[in-house]
């Protein structure tokens, strides 16, 4: 028997229907509320509003669960390659061999960018922000390849979300050593998705970049970490801008801008700021807490607390492990870890932290991680945004593919003025 919802307004009843997830999460249907009622919701922020029906990542804040596809991060973070788990993301299922061999390939041969590209590399003052640089440039990519009418669709959309997939690690790299003035370095078909990320990044003509597996793999993990959130704030923007039905070009652009937020993807960039004003300021941590305490002080301690996650953050678990492991393999003594670990520790006893579930994100151990293999700052960001891409390109995807598409139109409760008359301007006070 359908479960009902009973909704008593001005002693009349509206019977809603309940709709029931895979993994037993109900929401109360709406959808015919203002026609039934006259009425709408009011949910600012969205906390209580469910946008979509999606069978692609799962989330549960109060137990601290992530699984992409069914599969839990902890597995895909231990066992999987990003591009294998971009391959999961996109097309609903693990590659076989021969899948993934072919994914890989497309890969390859869709990393190289139009040269006429770097001419827009190049006209970007050298202030600018990498990911203000980055949204412009995918944008861009639509009039360099715009669709081909003798492919068919599914040909055009394989080969758009490959090549997005593989040249926005090559501009990534580009845009940074234009802006430091260096030689672009291309991508080389003997390495894999991270390893060419990484060379093109450090690679110099005086000093080989030598590639370390460990570094291969953190840097796997972080993007894995970092593929899909469910509908956070960037993956709302892609599905609200393609509900328009404007290109994937033109929705991820809106993801990165979203994403380039300090609330959102920007947090870990923040953090590493962060600790570095309490490491200029003595080191000491105990005041920092007490202003993330008082009610009337602005400040916050970035890189706790989370929108959703009501426990410890299965992803800052594994990061916190490969943070450790990296700084160890390269014999870092980093004086902002030593500030990041007692943070931690104050977090995890103090009971203002705990009474309001301000436990350590994924934010908080990603920018030091990045920072200990070289990463300049302003990247950060832009590499959440690699990350990111694949769970795009799959909520984008799925959106497409809905039977019941809209677009995305939310409504307002208006508190302006009433009915009033336009006044000439001479007649103005």
């Amino acid at each position: 028997m359908e479960k009902k919802a009973l909704l008593a307004i001005n002693g009349k009843n509206y019977e809603l229907p309940i709709i029931t997830g895979s993994e037993g999460e109900q929401a109360i249907d709406i959808s015919s509320l203002r026609k039934l009622t006259g009425l709408i919701t009011f949910d600012p922020g969205y906390a209580n509003t469910g946008s979509c029906i999606s069978s692609i990542t799962f989330m549960d804040g109060e137990k601290g669960i992530l699984r992409y596809r069914g599969i839990p991060i902890e597995q895909l973070a231990e066992k999987s390659t990003f591009v294998e788990t971009s391959y999961l993301l996109i097309n609903g299922k693990l590659p076989s061999q021969k899948e993934l061999n072919g994914f890989s390939v497309m890969l390859n041969d869709t990393s190289l960018v139009h040269e006429d590209m770097r001419n827009f590399f190049s006209n970007f003052p050298r202030s600018s922000h990498p990911m203000g640089i980055l949204s412009s440039m995918v944008n861009a990519l639509r009039a360099f390849y715009p669709e081909i009418p003798e492919r068919s669709e599914q040909e055009e959309l394989n080969l758009t979300v490959t090549r997005l997939l593989s040249k926005i690690r090559t501009m990534a790299a580009m845009s940074y050593r234009i802006s430091r003035g260096h030689s672009v370095v291309y991508p080389r078909h003997d390495y894999s998705y991270a390893a060419n990320f990484l060379n093109m990044m450090f690679e110099t003509p005086v000093r080989p970049y030598e590639i370390d597996p460990d570094l291969v793999k953190a840097m796997n993990v972080f993007w894995i970490l970092h593929a899909d959130h469910e509908q956070n704030c960037s993956t709302a923007a892609v599905r609200l801008v393609g509900s328009a039905r404007v290109n994937l070009y033109a929705a991820i652009s809106a993801g990165i801008c979203a994403l380039w937020g300090p609330l959102h993807g920007g947090a870990n960039q923040s953090v590493i700021e962060m600790l570095e004003e309490i490491r200029q300021s003595g080191g000491k941590v105990a005041p920092y807490v007490a202003r993330a305490r008082d009610k009337n002080d602005p400040f916050r301690l970035m890189g706790f607390g989370h929108r959703v996650y009501k426990t410890y953050d299965p992803r800052a678990i594994i990061m916190k492990k490969w943070c450790h492991k990296v700084i160890e393999k390269l014999n870092i003594s980093d004086p902002l870890l030593d500030i990041a670990l007692e943070l931690e520790e104050v977090a995890l006893k103090d009971p203002y932290f705990i009474d309001h579930y301000l436990y350590p994100n994924i934010d908080f151990y990603s920018g030091i991680l990045l920072r200990s293999i070289s990463m300049p700052i302003n990247m950060f960001t832009v590499l959440f945004a690699i990350g990111r891409l694949p769970g795009w390109i799959a909520q984008w995807k799925e959106s497409m593919e809905d039977p019941d598409w809209k677009l995305q139109r939310p409504r307002q409760v208006y508190t302006g003025l009433n009915k009033c008359d336009y006044v000439p301007i001479a007649e103005r006070k």
